[in-house]
């Protein structure tokens, strides 16, 4: 995998045409499919409403979105109506997301965002488009970022440095278990991870998880028992291997 642009495929005045240009080309080129690991991704036609990206091999499709700087908590992304109808879509596609560096013309980051990380709860409805616009009245939306927990971003180039594939591959099959629960549940688990996660360390407690009761209660306030939900989340975390069981009330983030 090399990480810089082949400068010669764009042509226009725009820096971000050509941007668009030399960040599509490269996918193409150097680019692999984290689920079965094979290069070569087969491009859509341009403005298609489904995906930019597919893998030929195991028929996962990818939405490429790229930019100068990183991404911040949120992601702008398409029409807040189709985004919803496809989260429970076979062909919801995979986010790709792409920093580059015009300087150098190379990428410094590429992650991934799995399509089963998507919920409800991370897409935002951005307010309707003022009457004065071409398309007065069009409801966008926002991927938020902030709410994917760190086992949901599949890096690729971290940076400026190539991961080891067989990581990223692995990073992929670690949350893939996901993908055969209902919106619902998955809504749950994401949230349970999150909190998880946010405690800063590997090895943790059931009563530091219990400590963000009060959070879980505000999302899910016609819970009564969420404690109990807390319990349930953990073990079947711990039953696909994300996490591990060491003793009672005490357990470890699997690396």
């Amino acid at each position: 995998m090399k990480l810089g642009f082949a400068e010669s495929q764009a042509t226009y005045t725009s820096g971000s045409q050509n941007a668009r240009v030399w960040t599509e080309a490269w996918v193409k080129s150097w680019a692999y499919c984290p689920h079965c690991g094979s290069t070569g991704l087969s491009q859509f036609a341009n403005n298609s409403p489904v995906a930019d990206f597919l893998c030929i091999s195991c028929k996962e499709e990818y939405e490429l979105k790229s930019q100068k700087g990183k991404f911040g908590s949120k992601v702008s992304d398409g029409a807040y109506k189709t985004k919803c109808e496809r989260l429970a879509a076979n062909n919801n596609p995979n986010l790709a997301l792409m920093n580059y560096d015009l300087k150098s013309l190379s990428v410094v980051n590429l992650f991934i965002v799995p399509k089963h990380f998507f919920v409800t709860d991370i897409i935002e409805q951005r307010k309707p488009l003022a009457a004065t616009a071409k398309r007065a009245g069009w409801i966008g939306s926002n991927i938020l970022l902030a709410k994917v927990p760190e086992a949901g971003k599949i890096h690729i180039v971290q940076n400026g440095v190539i991961r080891p594939k067989d990581l990223a591959l692995e990073d992929w099959q670690k949350t893939l278990f996901l993908r055969s629960e209902s919106l619902e549940a998955r809504g749950w688990l994401l949230d349970v991870m999150r909190c998880v996660e946010s405690l800063g360390k590997r090895e943790f407690t059931l009563d530091e998880v219990y400590g963000f009761e009060r959070h879980l209660h505000a999302l899910y306030p016609g819970n009564q028992n969420i404690r109990a939900k807390i319990r349930q989340q953990l073990q079947y975390l711990r039953d696909r291997g994300f996490i591990e069981f060491l003793s009672r009330g005490n357990y470890r983030l699997k690396s």
